[in-house]
């Protein structure tokens, strides 16, 4: 597909992102995106705090900026990571360059997040650009200050506002209280000289749970996009119901659930197999010894796991943005089993394709470990298109036109 086979205005997008190396589902969706829009024979500007530009942003059509920054939490400069994290005059310059090189009448800027790498500083930049601009939400930064309406102290969805006395009187940070404080003063920041998130007109939504937990935080006057990540089918589908093994993939820390699948596996006496790592990997083999932890493995590899599972498992007790595995486990054929708080279960359907529990404790979870293994094989082809990468494509170029179309004649 290319941008000549339609008739549109849109010629060149400045993609902005904390990452241009994948190393997360957010800056694979970024970069996926430059490669689908180069493709598709438009002119892509990369612009990335930090990381080595990934291979795949090699293409004729895409020109990578990396600044080089630390992340947060890799800065050997403790002071400099703080004063950077919470605003970079650096950053805002490098970007307003990179803006105002862009001729507003066939150009867009879309934001892919900043929360790691970037600063709120690039706020001011999206808000004052006489180019449109759209920015996906891929978390909940542009509201909450840890950015996941969620107290990892307590294990549960946080419901308080934002900033709100009992929001800053709260300890709900993964590290410690300072912390916490700090995280306050970034999302201040963001909110205040930042202008996020009211400088934005154009907001990007990953689903519908995201958008719920958003909308009252964004402006009015924002026009809210719906636009799903783009999700490749990564293998031939599974015959689920000859394999016994229950999977879950990710990262193993608190809010994902994994030590409730544990115990929840023993109880309902189902083999569980952890396709990653992280700092509850520990817990969870001492809660069920009988458990798999096979580290973090590559996609192949992750594919490989989805051969023989038996269900995907995904116990997140938070919203989460749009969590990809569900999905790439559903196209695959595989039943997925999740919470119904969390956004994969929108593309769950209950006793169809998995099983939705509602609430986040290991009964709960153990019976429905037992009932997924009645899901008969189900047709996911719908659910394939619907999420492609090409019919991601039609959606961002048809936002994209219709933001260049709502800027006044220059």
């Amino acid at each position: 597909m290319n941008a000549e086979d339609f008739d549109r205005r849109i010629q060149t997008v400045l993609i902005v992102g904390d990452f241009s190396e994948i190393n997360g589902g957010q800056a694979k969706v970024a970069i996926e995106s430059a490669l689908l829009l180069a493709h598709a024979g438009l002119h892509v500007i990369f612009f990335a705090g930090s990381g080595v530009p990934d291979a795949t942003l090699c293409h004729p059509r895409i020109r990578t900026v990396s600044l080089g920054r630390h992340t947060l939490t890799s800065n050997p400069n403790r002071l400099d990571a703080m004063t950077a994290g919470l605003w970079s005059r650096s950053t805002l310059r490098a970007l307003r360059r990179e803006i105002a090189a862009l001729d507003p009448s066939s150009s867009v800027v879309h934001c892919h997040g900043w929360a790691k790498v970037l600063s709120p500083s690039i706020g001011r930049a999206l808000a004052e650009s006489p180019v449109p601009t759209l920015y996906t939400m891929h978390e909940y930064f542009l509201a909450c200050p840890n950015g996941g309406f969620f107290d990892y102290q307590k294990k549960e969805i946080c419901t308080r506002r934002p900033l709100s006395l009992s929001c800053i009187c709260t300890n709900c940070d993964v590290r410690h209280a300072s912390h916490k404080a700090w995280r306050i003063a970034r999302s201040a920041l963001a909110q205040s000289i930042g202008q996020m998130p009211r400088g934005l007109k154009h907001v990007a939504y990953i689903s519908q749970t995201q958008l719920r937990a958003m909308n009252a935080y964004l402006p009015a006057e924002a026009r809210r996009h719906a636009l799903p990540n783009p999700v490749g089918n990564g293998g031939l589908p599974v015959d689920a119901q000859a394999n016994e093994a229950y999977i879950f993939v990710g990262r193993l820390s608190p809010e994902k659930g994994g030590l409730l699948f544990a115990k929840a596996a023993l109880m309902a006496g189902v083999k569980a197999i952890f396709v990653g790592d992280g700092p509850e990997a520990g817990a969870i083999r001492k809660a069920n010894p009988d458990a798999i932890i096979t580290g973090w493995v590559s996609p192949t590899e992750v594919q490989a796991h989805l051969s023989g599972a038996r269900a995907l498992i995904f116990p997140s007790l938070w919203y989460e943005g749009q969590p990809l595995a569900p999905i790439e486990a559903l196209i695959r054929g595989v039943p997925v089993v999740c919470g119904s708080w969390s956004a994969a279960s929108e593309v769950v359907d209950h006793g169809v394709n998995g099983v939705i529990y509602n609430s986040p404790d290991v009964e709960s979870l153990a019976n429905s470990l037992t009932q997924v293994a009645s899901i008969p094989a189900f047709d996911a082809r719908s659910l394939a298109d619907e999420m492609s990468p090409e019919r991601h494509l039609n959606r961002l170029l048809n936002i994209y036109e219709e933001m260049l179309a709502q800027e006044p004649t220059r």
